[in-house]
């Protein structure tokens, strides 16, 4: 199993980026897939659900209404469209699949500075 991120990077407050994880090794279209982000000095938390269908979605409260998960399941990819950022969404964001076990990507870096 690999995941790997793309496309974090540093935004002004208020703006937007959409992460990018491209999976391989297992068979993508059968697993949920997750984002979590860790801020420093924090624990790591999970942002977003998505179904192996795309069809059942979950956030955490604190992204509601900004960010929105997406799955390809031809392209073996799951995005984070992330709007309206604030400083307080800063952290490195991590792609999880569960097959069998956790398998995490190496993680992307967001800051929200002005």
């Amino acid at each position: 199993v690999q995941l790997v991120e793309s496309g974090g990077g540093l935004v002004q407050p208020g703006g937007s980026l959409r992460l990018s994880c491209a999976a391989s090794g297992f068979s993508f279209d059968y697993y949920n897939m997750n984002w979590y982000r860790q801020a420093p000095g924090k624990e790591r938390e999970l942002v977003a659900t998505i179904g192996s269908d795309g069809r059942i979605i979950t956030y955490a409260d604190s992204v509601k209404g900004r960010f929105t998960i997406s799955r390809d399941n031809p392209k073996n990819t799951v995005y984070l469209q992330m709007l309206q950022l604030k400083p307080e969404d800063t952290a490195v964001y991590y792609c999880n699949a569960r097959v069998r076990r956790d398998y995490w990507g190496q993680g992307t870096q967001v800051t929200v500075s002005s």
